[in-house]
Formats: C-alpha cells, sequence, structure tokens
C-alpha cells in the first residue's frame, strides 16, 4: 500500500480542501464490512470482492462486547481476530478506517457496549461518569495499543480513527466525556492520528457530536447532497467533503417488510459525490449475519428487535454473493473517481492563469468552447446571497458551482442575478460557454467570458484562476474512452446537477447512414461522436429537438464513440434515441414523438466526471 520513498504519511489538507497521503491529495471510496459478523475463513474472500469493486478502503467497527464478554477476559482469537482482518486487508490492498467506538451502534448488541456495565444499575452510559470512564479506558488501554501499530503512518493500513458514533443523536450532549475519548486516543495513537466524528444531518446532532481536535463528517443517503455536505461545511469549514455512512440499503425488525433502497438512486448519488471530489463510505457494503445473541434493537415509541439477517440490501449479499447493486456501483467507480482527480489535467493540461480580475477568452487566446473561472468565497455566507453580474458582463451563460455542488447559472441578457451559500475559502467554479458570436449589426466586436468583475454580497470577487479547456481537443485524441476500463454490459446510471460528461457506445449495425440523435428531456449542452463536435442542443429551450448525424460519422463495424456534456441536469433515463427523421419544430418541454418517427436505435451513457 505505501509508496516505497519516505515514510508514510495522512494528514488533512485545510488549504486544498482534501486528505493527503504520503504527500499527494486523496480522495478514498470505502464500504463497511462487519468482521464481527462474517465467519473468518471468508474475511478474505469478501475483502477480495469489494477491491474487485473499485475500492481502495474499508471502514470497521470494533464490538467491544464481543473481545470483552466477561470483564477483563479478552478474546482476540478466531472471529475476534482483528489484528488477522487488519493483514488480511492490508494483504488485499486495502486501506481500512477504524471505528473503535466505545459504543457503535450498528444494530448490534447494546452497540457494542458490555452488558456487565448494567452491574452498576445508575450508570449513564456514553458520558462522564466515573463508572463507565473507568470501564472505557481499561478497554482502550488494551485495545488501541494493538491498533497503533496497524497505523498507516507507522506502516500498517489504519487512514483515520473515528471517536464515539453518532453522538450528537444521544441525549447527554457531554463534551466531557468526548474531550476524555480524545485524550485518550492521542494518548495512545499519537496526536498525528487523524481523528474524527460521524453524525447525522441536522445541527443538533453536528453540535453535540463533534468537537475541537476531531474533524466532522456526516452522514446520509440518497436524498439530495446539497444541504448535508453544506452542513458539514458550516461545521469544517475547510477540508475534505465525508460522507462517512452513504446508506446503501437499511436494517430489518421482526414485523418489518424488507428494506430495499433502490439500486439507481444509489449508483446516481455516488458518482455525483465522487465527482465532487467527497470521499465516501458505503454503509454497508456486505452486512453478514448477526449470529448467535448479536442482534440489536430499537426503542422508540416501542421496542423493536433486529433480525438475525443483516443482509442490508447491500451491494454484497449476506452471503457474500455479488449483486446488480455492486455491478453498478463498480461500474460508477470506474467511471467517476479515475477521471475525477485528473480531469482538469486532461482538459487544461497547461494549468491555470491566475488574475486578479477576470479575463475573456480573447485575453486568454480560446475563441470557442468552454472555459473555467475558479476563485473562493471571500467570507462566510451562512444566507442566501446575491452573485450579480452588474454590467450584463456574463458572456454568454455562467454555470456556478461551489465545492463542486451546482449552485445556478447566470446568463446574458436575462439572468444577471443568482443566490449561494457556504464558507470563507468555499471552492467557487464558473463555467462560462460561449454561445456564438454576433454576426450582424453594430455588435459583432462580441467579447466571451467573465467581461466584468462579479459582486458577491458586498465584495468583488477577485484572486481567480482562470483555465482554457481543450474539450474538443481531449476527446478528438480519444478521452474519455481511452484508458478505462470495460463497463458491465448494462450500467445503471444516473444524472447529477451542473455540467457533467456522459459516455456511451452505439454497437455497430452494418450501417452507416444519416440519422437523427434525439436528446429527450436532457436540458442543453454538446455532442461528440467519434471525436466529432455534432454541435449544441437545448431541448428545453427549442425548437430543435435532433441533431443531424452525418452517416460517415457512424463506424459499422466498430463500436461508436458517444460523449455528452450537459450543462444542466440529464434526465433520470440517461438515454438518448437516434431517429430516422428530424425533429425541428417542437415547442420547449414536449417529448412526444414526431408522427412516423421511430427511434432506430438507444444507448444510456455513463456519467464519467463533473468539471
Amino acid at each position: 500500500i505505501h509508496n516505497v520513498s519516505g515514510a508514510p504519511s495522512f494528514s488533512i489538507d485545510y488549504k486544498n480542501n482534501c486528505f493527503q497521503k504520503d504527500g499527494k491529495p486523496f480522495q478514498y471510496v470505502s464500504g463497511s464490512i462487519h468482521y464481527s459478523r462474517i465467519p473468518h475463513y471468508y474475511w478474505k474472500d469478501r475483502l477480495l470482492k469489494m477491491y474487485m469493486a473499485g475500492l481502495n478502503a474499508v471502514q470497521i467497527y470494533v464490538p467491544w462486547n464481543f473481545h470483552e464478554e466477561k470483564r477483563g477476559v479478552y478474546n482476540f482469537t478466531g472471529d475476534r481476530d482483528l489484528e488477522n482482518f487488519l493483514d488480511l486487508a492490508n494483504q488485499t490492498g486495502l486501506l481500512v478506517i477504524l471505528r473503535p467506538g466505545p459504543y457503535i451502534c450498528a444494530e448490534w448488541e447494546m452497540g457494542g457496549l458490555p452488558a456487565w456495565l448494567l452491574q452498576k444499575p445508575n450508570i449513564v452510559l456514553r458520558s462522564a461518569d466515573t463508572d463507565y470512564l473507568e470501564a472505557v479506558s481499561s478497554w482502550m488501554a488494551v485495545l488501541l495499543p494493538k491498533m497503533r501499530r496497524w497505523l498507516y503512518t507507522n506502516g500498517g493500513n489504519i487512514i483515520t480513527v473515528q471517536v464515539e458514533n453518532e453522538y450528537g443523536s444521544y441525549y447527554t450532549c457531554d463534551y466531557n466525556y468526548m474531550r476524555h475519548l480524545r485524550t485518550l486516543f492521542q494518548f495512545f495513537l499519537g496526536d498525528k492520528t487523524v481523528l474524527f466524528t460521524t453524525d447525522g444531518n441536522t445541527d443538533r446532532e453536528m453540535t453535540c457530536g463533534t468537537l475541537e481536535g476531531m474533524y466532522a463528517t456526516i452522514d446520509f443517503g440518497t436524498g439530495r447532497n446539497r444541504t448535508a455536505f453544506s452542513r458539514q461545511r458550516r461545521f469544517e469549514p475547510r477540508g475534505p467533503l465525508v460522507n462517512s455512512e452513504f446508506y446503501t440499503g437499511w436494517l430489518d425488525h421482526w414485523g418489518d417488510q424488507h428494506a430495499q433502497v433502490d439500486t439507481q438512486k444509489v449508483s446516481r448519488m455516488l458518482g455525483e459525490m465522487l465527482s465532487m471530489g467527497a470521499s465516501v463510505n458505503m454503509y454497508m457494503f456486505e452486512g453478514g449475519t448477526n449470529f448467535g445473541y448479536w442482534n440489536g434493537a430499537d426503542h422508540d415509541n416501542r421496542f423493536r428487535s433486529v433480525v438475525t439477517s443483516y443482509d442490508y440490501n447491500a451491494p454484497l449479499s449476506e452471503a457474500g454473493d455479488p449483486t446488480e447493486k455492486l455491478l453498478a456501483i463498480r461500474d460508477t467507480i470506474s467511471k467517476v473517481t479515475t477521471l475525477n482527480l485528473s480531469l482538469l489535467d486532461t482538459l487544461s493540461p497547461q494549468g491555470p492563469v491566475r488574475s486578479l480580475y477576470p479575463l475573456s477568452f480573447e485575453e486568454m487566446k480560446q475563441y470557442y468552447g468552454f472555459m473555467l473561472y475558479r476563485t473562493k468565497l471571500p467570507r462566510d455566507l451562512p444566507e442566501d446571497t446575491p452573485l450579480i453580474s452588474p454590467l450584463n458582463g456574463v458572456h454568454d451563460r455562467a454555470y456556478v458551482s461551489v465545492c463542486g455542488v451546482f449552485q445556478g447559472l447566470l446568463e446574458r441578457d436575462t439572468t444577471l442575478v443568482m443566490n449561494l451559500t457556504g464558507k470563507q475559502g468555499d471552492q467557487v467554479d464558473v463555467l462560462v460557454e460561449n454561445m456564438g458570436r454576433v454576426n450582424f449589426g453594430s455588435k459583432i466586436n462580441d467579447f466571451k467570458g467573465l467581461l466584468s468583475n462579479l459582486i458577491l454580497g458586498k465584495d468583488v470577487l477577485t484572486d481567480w484562476q482562470i483555465y482554457r479547456l481543450d474539450i474538443d481537443g481531449a476527446i478528438a485524441s480519444g478521452w474519455p474512452q481511452s484508458g478505462q476500463r470495460r463497463s458491465s454490459p448494462n450500467p445503471v446510471r444516473g444524472p447529477s446537477d451542473g455540467p457533467v460528461f456522459y459516455q456511451g457506445t452505439l454497437p455497430p449495425n452494418g450501417l452507416a447512414w444519416d440519422t437523427f440523435l434525439r436528446l429527450n428531456e436532457w436540458t442543453k449542452g454538446q455532442v461528440w461522436i467519434n471525436g466529432v463536435n455534432l454541435g449544441r442542443y437545448w431541448p428545453k429551450r427549442g425548437p430543435q429537438q435532433t441533431l443531424y448525424v452525418p452517416g460517415p460519422l457512424l463506424s459499422p463495424t466498430q463500436p461508436n464513440n458517444i460523449t455528452v456534456l450537459e450543462l444542466e441536469r440529464a434526465p433520470p433515463h440517461t438515454r438518448v434515441l437516434f431517429m430516422d427523421r428530424p425533429q425541428l419544430n417542437s415547442t420547449a418541454g414536449k417529448t412526444s414523438h414526431s408522427p412516423g418517427s421511430d427511434p432506430s436505435s438507444a444507448f444510456s451513457p455513463e456519467t464519467i466526471s463533473s468539471i
């Protein structure tokens, strides 16, 4: 796992909002697996499958009561041999995110706390209660020294360590307890170890669960991520975006309908988060089984016991078999992460030009297509704050994102203001599209780009990094298809907001005839076939609904590479159609086929990366 040159290192890079591993930016794609729920003779098999799915890390809980069923008697053998599990993960090439509790939840008996703690009937669990802290300290004095040699910085594979577990959801909100744990972990693991907390997507949970000196992360499922990551940003203005528990499924209680989470929603949201540069752990990747008496229970309005199977509708089944969800996730990972970190290197190999104020396309000597303007928020913006182009200086459309999350757009003559929120130092990306220069009348000296300053609240945005984007050159050279792992035959894809590249192939059918490409329910963007730029599409505004594809562009014998840059939002189906005749007269928003017009072929492109 380590680079051979120099001592291994792992840290948080607050300047560039990412993790750093051995001095280089690092993004993890992880899955939760519970060694306590899988027989040890299957550990290697499951870890290998996770690695082959494209993961570079696994996240594990350490259930205290699994190792200290009787006070003072410790068991680290067989199914409880934690160090053997860490070693197998290391051999497989997987880093480890360690979650040693002492409380772990996990739908595990008493959340991993030993039942013998209740011999003190008035004990206040998960607090600075003296009896509780004494037991915790004794356990950590056994566990954490075993873990120290497995830290990445000591030659092992543990990159980060979680303190407690979703503590903000517990009623005590005892900061002295969390301070005690932080001190304990730093004492046994060293003060350079990256400690973190995980909490649910509410202000109360994040407030009670976080503490200075431990990086605050968040967890959420397939709902929208914009509010969740914005909430994380309020507690951690700088550093990587992290979803520590992205729910691929859910648990079952006795009497429930079996929980299921839609595969397409999971793969779509995963792709969206990874495209933003976020590090993500999928909970669960394999759930396993609550053997014996190890199941937990919930008690909100009434007592509800968790079933024996912890299948969780996860990508790997309870028995470790791959599912359609695993194939979809594998495909998402292969198409997003391999490109995301190097996307600007590919599209703008010369790097950015730095300028106090924006420069036009002409000043940058890029005359067509797109340029990216990047800066940082000058102050905290907890409330909606207007971003204004007061002199109508956006020529012609600007797609605005904060920390990789699409916020909206500005458009010449029509949309001169939009709202932003964020934290001081958050990265602001403004992708500007040249929609074509005026060819008639007195205004043919039509400059493109950001021609005047953007005003955010009371601030003029300055200190820009400006990237020329040679998208056509990259695609003509074979990107993004070149160098990609082959995907599954029927990948499940989904859209995300803002500028996103999609790719696909049209299988050869022996013909190379003229056809018409229809992007039904797509919004606006650009299409390339076999490296040739077909032009713009904008069916939402209309009237044109199809793009002409000259037959000789298509190969009758080889797969035809198709790349779509959707600038606003693709439809959930992410399908395009090849029609036998044009549709040039549909009004905006209409989706019906014209009489006699049938699709001759169709393909579903795959999300590959956001700009």
